[in-house]
Protein backbone atom coordinates (compact mmCIF):
# COMPACT_ATOMS: atom_id res chain seq x y z
CA UNK A 1 0.00 0.00 0.00
CA UNK A 2 1.64 2.99 -0.53
CA UNK A 3 -0.04 6.96 -1.27
CA UNK A 4 0.02 7.91 -5.12
CA UNK A 5 -1.07 11.23 -6.29
CA UNK A 6 0.70 13.55 -3.37
CA UNK A 7 -0.80 16.70 -3.91
CA UNK A 8 -3.98 15.33 -3.98
CA UNK A 9 -3.65 12.89 -0.85
CA UNK A 10 -2.30 16.13 1.18
CA UNK A 11 -5.36 18.36 0.47
CA UNK A 12 -7.62 15.30 1.48
CA UNK A 13 -6.38 13.48 4.32
CA UNK A 14 -5.50 15.17 8.01
CA UNK A 15 -6.97 17.97 7.45
CA UNK A 16 -9.97 20.27 8.07
CA UNK A 17 -12.50 20.89 5.06
CA UNK A 18 -15.54 22.79 4.30
CA UNK A 19 -17.31 20.27 2.67
CA UNK A 20 -20.62 17.87 2.77
CA UNK A 21 -20.09 14.30 3.62
CA UNK A 22 -21.52 12.93 0.69
CA UNK A 23 -19.15 14.79 -1.70
CA UNK A 24 -16.47 13.79 0.69
CA UNK A 25 -17.71 10.41 0.24
CA UNK A 26 -18.35 10.08 -3.32
CA UNK A 27 -14.86 11.34 -3.49
CA UNK A 28 -13.33 8.60 -1.81
CA UNK A 29 -15.32 5.57 -3.20
CA UNK A 30 -13.93 7.38 -6.74
CA UNK A 31 -10.21 7.74 -6.28
CA UNK A 32 -9.41 6.57 -2.57
CA UNK A 33 -8.48 3.33 -3.14
CA UNK A 34 -6.35 4.87 -6.35
CA UNK A 35 -4.66 7.35 -3.66
CA UNK A 36 -3.66 4.82 -1.25
CA UNK A 37 -3.15 2.24 -3.68
CA UNK A 38 -5.89 -0.17 -2.14
CA UNK A 39 -9.52 -0.49 -1.46
CA UNK A 40 -10.63 2.22 1.00
CA UNK A 41 -13.51 0.76 3.02
CA UNK A 42 -15.59 3.63 4.55
CA UNK A 43 -17.18 2.73 8.08
CA UNK A 44 -20.43 4.56 8.20
CA UNK A 45 -21.10 5.56 4.58
CA UNK A 46 -23.73 8.32 4.50
CA UNK A 47 -24.66 7.96 0.52
CA UNK A 48 -22.22 9.66 -2.18
CA UNK A 49 -23.77 12.68 -4.15
CA UNK A 50 -21.64 12.60 -7.96
CA UNK A 51 -22.37 16.30 -7.83
CA UNK A 52 -21.20 18.08 -11.17
CA UNK A 53 -22.12 21.72 -11.23
CA UNK A 54 -24.27 22.06 -15.03
CA UNK A 55 -24.70 18.38 -14.79
CA UNK A 56 -28.25 17.06 -16.79
CA UNK A 57 -29.00 20.17 -17.86
CA UNK A 58 -28.91 22.51 -14.83
CA UNK A 59 -27.67 26.10 -15.67
CA UNK A 60 -23.82 26.87 -15.31
CA UNK A 61 -22.64 30.16 -14.98
CA UNK A 62 -23.27 32.06 -18.20
CA UNK A 63 -26.63 30.61 -18.50
CA UNK A 64 -27.74 33.61 -16.82
CA UNK A 65 -26.42 36.38 -18.83
CA UNK A 66 -25.86 34.58 -22.38
CA UNK A 67 -22.39 34.77 -22.21
CA UNK A 68 -21.59 32.66 -25.77
CA UNK A 69 -24.02 35.49 -27.20
CA UNK A 70 -22.52 38.15 -25.92
CA UNK A 71 -18.68 36.78 -26.53
CA UNK A 72 -19.41 37.83 -30.65
CA UNK A 73 -20.62 41.14 -29.90
CA UNK A 74 -17.23 42.91 -28.01
CA UNK A 75 -14.61 42.54 -25.12
CA UNK A 76 -15.43 42.62 -21.63
CA UNK A 77 -12.69 44.95 -19.99
CA UNK A 78 -13.68 43.03 -16.30
CA UNK A 79 -13.08 39.53 -15.52
CA UNK A 80 -16.95 38.55 -15.46
CA UNK A 81 -20.11 38.99 -17.03
CA UNK A 82 -21.87 41.74 -16.82
CA UNK A 83 -25.70 42.76 -17.44
CA UNK A 84 -27.18 46.29 -17.12
CA UNK A 85 -24.61 46.92 -14.66
CA UNK A 86 -24.97 43.73 -13.18
CA UNK A 87 -21.69 41.43 -12.54
CA UNK A 88 -22.18 37.56 -12.85
CA UNK A 89 -19.79 35.68 -10.25
CA UNK A 90 -19.88 32.24 -10.13
CA UNK A 91 -19.25 30.10 -7.47
CA UNK A 92 -19.17 26.51 -8.67
CA UNK A 93 -17.65 22.92 -7.86
CA UNK A 94 -15.30 22.20 -5.48
CA UNK A 95 -13.77 25.23 -3.84
CA UNK A 96 -10.15 25.58 -3.61
CA UNK A 97 -7.86 27.90 -2.05
CA UNK A 98 -5.28 29.13 -4.96
CA UNK A 99 -5.84 28.87 -8.74
CA UNK A 100 -4.39 31.52 -11.10
CA UNK A 101 -7.97 31.60 -13.04
CA UNK A 102 -10.91 33.23 -12.64
CA UNK A 103 -14.02 30.94 -13.14
CA UNK A 104 -14.50 27.21 -12.75
CA UNK A 105 -11.57 25.48 -13.86
CA UNK A 106 -11.81 21.35 -14.19
CA UNK A 107 -14.96 21.79 -11.76
CA UNK A 108 -12.87 23.92 -9.44
CA UNK A 109 -13.76 27.48 -8.71
CA UNK A 110 -10.38 28.56 -6.66
CA UNK A 111 -10.97 31.49 -3.32
CA UNK A 112 -7.92 33.86 -5.37
CA UNK A 113 -10.13 33.79 -8.30
CA UNK A 114 -13.32 34.85 -6.85
CA UNK A 115 -11.08 37.47 -4.68
CA UNK A 116 -9.84 38.95 -7.64
CA UNK A 117 -13.43 39.73 -9.16
CA UNK A 118 -14.93 40.86 -5.75
CA UNK A 119 -12.42 43.05 -5.54
CA UNK A 120 -12.89 44.27 -9.06
CA UNK A 121 -16.37 44.52 -8.82
CA UNK A 122 -16.31 46.56 -5.26
CA UNK A 123 -14.16 49.04 -6.94
CA UNK A 124 -15.62 49.46 -10.76
CA UNK A 125 -18.41 52.34 -10.99
CA UNK A 126 -19.63 50.05 -13.67
CA UNK A 127 -20.76 47.68 -10.96
CA UNK A 128 -24.19 48.51 -9.74
CA UNK A 129 -24.92 45.00 -8.52
CA UNK A 130 -23.66 41.84 -8.03
CA UNK A 131 -25.20 38.14 -8.96
CA UNK A 132 -23.24 35.36 -7.17
CA UNK A 133 -24.43 32.64 -9.22
CA UNK A 134 -23.91 29.40 -6.64
CA UNK A 135 -23.80 25.55 -7.13
CA UNK A 136 -21.05 23.87 -4.84
CA UNK A 137 -20.93 21.17 -2.00
CA UNK A 138 -17.86 23.13 -0.38
CA UNK A 139 -14.13 22.78 -0.38
CA UNK A 140 -10.98 24.00 1.34
CA UNK A 141 -11.00 25.79 4.55
CA UNK A 142 -7.87 28.04 3.22
CA UNK A 143 -9.24 31.50 1.88
CA UNK A 144 -12.86 30.47 2.55
CA UNK A 145 -13.19 32.86 5.64
CA UNK A 146 -11.36 35.51 3.51
CA UNK A 147 -13.19 35.55 0.53
CA UNK A 148 -17.05 35.70 2.69
CA UNK A 149 -15.49 38.84 4.42
CA UNK A 150 -14.83 40.32 0.99
CA UNK A 151 -18.53 39.41 -0.17
CA UNK A 152 -19.61 41.28 3.16
CA UNK A 153 -18.01 44.35 2.60
CA UNK A 154 -19.04 44.22 -1.18
CA UNK A 155 -22.49 43.77 0.68
CA UNK A 156 -22.43 46.97 2.44
CA UNK A 157 -21.75 49.07 -0.32
CA UNK A 158 -23.88 47.36 -3.00
CA UNK A 159 -26.56 45.29 -3.83
CA UNK A 160 -25.72 41.60 -4.08
CA UNK A 161 -28.32 38.60 -4.39
CA UNK A 162 -27.00 34.91 -4.40
CA UNK A 163 -29.11 32.72 -6.68
CA UNK A 164 -28.21 29.32 -6.12
CA UNK A 165 -28.87 26.60 -9.81
CA UNK A 166 -28.81 23.87 -7.44
CA UNK A 167 -26.77 23.72 -4.34
CA UNK A 168 -25.09 25.41 -1.41
CA UNK A 169 -23.25 23.27 0.78
CA UNK A 170 -20.68 24.15 3.54
CA UNK A 171 -18.31 26.22 1.98
CA UNK A 172 -20.71 27.03 -1.10
CA UNK A 173 -22.94 28.15 1.56
CA UNK A 174 -20.82 30.28 3.53
CA UNK A 175 -20.12 31.86 0.63
CA UNK A 176 -23.63 32.41 -0.29
CA UNK A 177 -24.70 33.02 3.30
CA UNK A 178 -22.80 36.69 3.05
CA UNK A 179 -24.82 38.11 -0.28
CA UNK A 180 -27.97 40.79 1.00
CA UNK A 181 -30.20 38.36 -0.08
CA UNK A 182 -30.81 34.06 -1.50
CA UNK A 183 -32.85 32.87 -3.72
CA UNK A 184 -32.98 29.12 -4.31
CA UNK A 185 -34.51 26.62 -6.65
CA UNK A 186 -37.37 24.26 -5.61
CA UNK A 187 -35.75 21.49 -5.40
CA UNK A 188 -32.52 23.05 -4.56
CA UNK A 189 -30.29 22.13 -1.14
CA UNK A 190 -28.75 24.44 1.59
CA UNK A 191 -26.78 23.85 4.77
CA UNK A 192 -24.45 21.80 5.90
CA UNK A 193 -22.69 24.58 8.56
CA UNK A 194 -19.85 22.49 9.72
CA UNK A 195 -16.26 20.74 8.86
CA UNK A 196 -15.34 17.56 8.24
CA UNK A 197 -11.73 15.87 8.35
CA UNK A 198 -10.72 12.14 7.22
CA UNK A 199 -7.86 10.03 8.60
CA UNK A 200 -6.91 7.06 6.84
CA UNK A 201 -5.90 4.11 9.41
CA UNK A 202 -4.11 1.02 7.89
CA UNK A 203 -2.90 -0.37 10.52
CA UNK A 204 -5.15 -3.67 9.97
CA UNK A 205 -4.23 -3.59 6.43
CA UNK A 206 -0.65 -3.92 6.94
CA UNK A 207 -0.71 -6.09 9.56
CA UNK A 208 -2.85 -8.70 7.13
CA UNK A 209 -0.15 -8.65 4.61
CA UNK A 210 2.43 -8.73 6.64
CA UNK A 211 3.89 -5.62 6.01
CA UNK A 212 5.61 -3.61 8.42
CA UNK A 213 6.34 -0.25 8.52
CA UNK A 214 9.10 1.89 10.66
CA UNK A 215 8.87 5.42 11.19
CA UNK A 216 12.06 7.37 12.03
CA UNK A 217 11.24 10.27 14.36
CA UNK A 218 13.05 13.29 15.21
CA UNK A 219 10.69 14.92 17.31
CA UNK A 220 8.33 13.31 19.20
CA UNK A 221 5.24 14.55 17.36
CA UNK A 222 6.93 14.19 13.83
CA UNK A 223 4.04 12.31 11.67
CA UNK A 224 1.56 11.73 14.08
CA UNK A 225 -1.74 11.18 11.95
CA UNK A 226 0.03 9.14 9.68
CA UNK A 227 -2.01 6.36 7.89
CA UNK A 228 0.75 3.77 8.59
CA UNK A 229 -0.36 3.85 12.66
CA UNK A 230 -3.68 4.40 14.58
CA UNK A 231 -4.91 7.96 15.16
CA UNK A 232 -2.99 9.06 17.91
CA UNK A 233 -6.17 10.25 20.87
CA UNK A 234 -4.60 13.27 21.83
CA UNK A 235 -4.41 14.65 18.39
CA UNK A 236 -8.06 13.23 17.31
CA UNK A 237 -8.78 15.30 20.32
CA UNK A 238 -6.74 18.21 19.12
CA UNK A 239 -8.48 17.54 15.47
CA UNK A 240 -12.07 18.07 16.72
CA UNK A 241 -11.05 20.91 18.74
CA UNK A 242 -10.05 22.76 15.89
CA UNK A 243 -12.82 21.34 14.01
CA UNK A 244 -15.36 22.71 16.24
CA UNK A 245 -13.82 26.06 16.31
CA UNK A 246 -14.14 26.37 12.63
CA UNK A 247 -17.28 25.41 12.74
CA UNK A 248 -18.17 28.20 15.26
CA UNK A 249 -16.61 30.97 13.30
CA UNK A 250 -18.35 29.57 10.25
CA UNK A 251 -21.92 29.98 12.52
CA UNK A 252 -20.87 33.34 13.43
CA UNK A 253 -20.00 34.26 10.00
CA UNK A 254 -23.53 32.59 8.41
CA UNK A 255 -25.35 35.15 11.53
CA UNK A 256 -23.19 38.19 10.48
CA UNK A 257 -24.48 37.56 6.67
CA UNK A 258 -27.86 36.62 7.55
CA UNK A 259 -28.48 39.22 10.21
CA UNK A 260 -32.00 39.25 11.54
CA UNK A 261 -32.78 35.69 9.71
CA UNK A 262 -30.53 33.39 11.88
CA UNK A 263 -28.43 33.32 14.75
CA UNK A 264 -25.40 31.96 15.53
CA UNK A 265 -27.09 29.39 17.85
CA UNK A 266 -29.88 28.51 15.40
CA UNK A 267 -26.89 28.23 12.79
CA UNK A 268 -24.81 25.56 15.09
CA UNK A 269 -28.08 23.67 16.33
CA UNK A 270 -28.94 22.52 12.42
CA UNK A 271 -26.09 20.57 13.20
CA UNK A 272 -24.50 20.31 9.41
CA UNK A 273 -27.48 18.91 8.15
CA UNK A 274 -28.80 19.73 4.52
CA UNK A 275 -32.17 21.07 3.82
CA UNK A 276 -34.59 21.71 0.65
CA UNK A 277 -36.13 24.83 -0.04
CA UNK A 278 -39.10 24.91 2.39
CA UNK A 279 -37.52 24.06 5.13
CA UNK A 280 -34.24 26.32 4.19
CA UNK A 281 -36.45 29.21 3.89
CA UNK A 282 -38.53 28.61 7.31
CA UNK A 283 -34.88 27.86 9.35
CA UNK A 284 -33.82 31.43 7.39
CA UNK A 285 -31.32 29.72 5.65
CA UNK A 286 -32.28 30.96 2.45
CA UNK A 287 -35.11 34.17 1.67
CA UNK A 288 -37.17 32.43 -1.34
CA UNK A 289 -37.98 29.80 -3.59
CA UNK A 290 -37.57 30.68 -7.36
CA UNK A 291 -36.72 30.35 -10.71
CA UNK A 292 -33.46 31.25 -11.17
CA UNK A 293 -33.81 32.75 -14.44
CA UNK A 294 -36.46 35.02 -12.86
CA UNK A 295 -34.53 35.95 -10.10
CA UNK A 296 -31.83 37.39 -11.86
CA UNK A 297 -34.49 39.34 -13.79
CA UNK A 298 -35.99 40.77 -10.95
CA UNK A 299 -33.13 42.10 -9.32
CA UNK A 300 -31.64 43.29 -12.64
CA UNK A 301 -34.71 45.77 -12.84
CA UNK A 302 -34.32 46.51 -9.51
CA UNK A 303 -31.03 47.68 -8.84
CA UNK A 304 -31.47 49.73 -12.46
CA UNK A 305 -34.65 51.45 -11.11
CA UNK A 306 -32.31 53.22 -8.14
Amino acid sequence: MSFAYAQIAQRLFNTPLLYDERKAEAFLRGLGGRIAGDTVVIANPQGAVDHVAGADGRPLAGKIGGRIERAYTGANLLPFDMIDGVAIIAIEGTLVHKGGWIGSNSGETSYQGLQAQIAMARKSPHVCGVVFEVDSFGGEVSGGFETAAMMQALSKEKPTLSILTDFAYSAGYLLASQARSIVMPEFGGAGSIGVIMIHADYTGWLEQEGIKVTIIRAGARKATGNPYEALDPDLAARWQATAEKMRDKFAATVAKGRANRITKAKALSTQADVFEADEAVSIGLVDAIGDPLEAFEAFVKAVNRR
